[in-house]
């Protein structure tokens, strides 16, 4: 098992345990690829969801540019939902987890289709 399948369980794991539901491992799969290399860098990897500069980098990239959604106030709520979702006390929240939180959240799992 290479060091991305490894990240993969951890990531699985995390999405049962802490945020209380069962993964699409297809698509977490999916997910964790489209984060590149961010993945294996220990500051790239978690999304520091008390920045606010952080949040807007995720709105930005990843819900504007990758998910193709149009701005609006819409998408705080679902960042902030993904924040509650794998709990505001859980210090690391793994970008690949977080990000899979806001593909299911906004029903966008066909852009990894």
């Amino acid at each position: 098992m290479g060091k991305r399948d490894e990240l993969i369980e951890k990531y699985a794991e995390d999405l049962k345990e802490k945020c209380g539901m069962s993964p699409d491992m297809d698509l977490l799969t999916k997910v964790t690829i489209g984060c590149g290399p961010s993945i294996y860098d220990d500051d790239a990897s978690t999304v520091a969801s008390s920045q606010e500069s952080e949040l807007e980098t995720v709105k930005e990239n990843f819900l504007m540019k990758k998910l193709g959604l149009p701005d609006g106030p819409e998408l705080m709520a679902g960042i902030e939902k993904a924040v509650e979702t794998y709990g505001k006390s859980e210090r690391n929240k793994y970008r690949a987890v977080f990000y899979y939180l806001l593909v299911k959240h906004f029903g966008k799992e066909s852009v990894y289709g």
